[in-house]
C-alpha cells in the first residue's frame, strides 16, 4: 500500500492509502474522486483523468509518453506537472505522491 495526497477541484487536501499495481486513475475513483471522469476508462484516448503531479524526490514517476504528451496539448489547463492519471502506476516509490485534479476542458 502507498499514501497519495489528492486535492480536488475544491481545493480540498486529503490523503488515501492506496494499492500499488493500480493506475492512479483507477485508486482516486476507488476513493471517491467523482470529478475525474476518466471517460475512456484508461485507455490513453481522452484526457479526462488529467491531475497536477509533485512527485516523490526519488523520481519514481515513469516517463510522459508520446499519446499521452499529445492528449494533454488538447487541454487548455496543461502546466509543466500535467499527467494523465490512466498512465501512473502505483508502486511503493510513489508513496508519498501529492496530486491536484485539473480543471474539466
Amino acid at each position: 500500500m502507498a499514501n497519495i495526497y489528492v486535492v480536488d477541484r475544491d481545493g480540498s487536501e486529503r490523503a488515501v492509502e492506496v494499492q500499488e499495481g493500480l493506475s492512479l486513475m483507477e485508486a482516486l475513483r476507488d476513493n471517491g474522486f467523482d470529478e475525474l471522469l476518466a471517460l475512456c476508462g484508461g485507455c490513453c484516448s481522452c484526457a479526462t483523468c488529467h491531475v497536477y503531479v509533485t512527485p516523490p524526490a526519488d523520481g519514481a514517476l515513469p516517463p510522459l509518453g508520446d499519446d499521452e504528451n499529445d492528449l494533454l496539448d488538447s487541454s487548455d489547463h496543461r502546466r509543466d506537472d500535467s499527467r494523465l492519471s490512466c498512465q501512473i502506476v502505483l508502486n511503493a516509490g510513489l508513496d508519498g505522491l501529492r496530486v491536484a485534479i485539473a480543471p474539466e476542458d
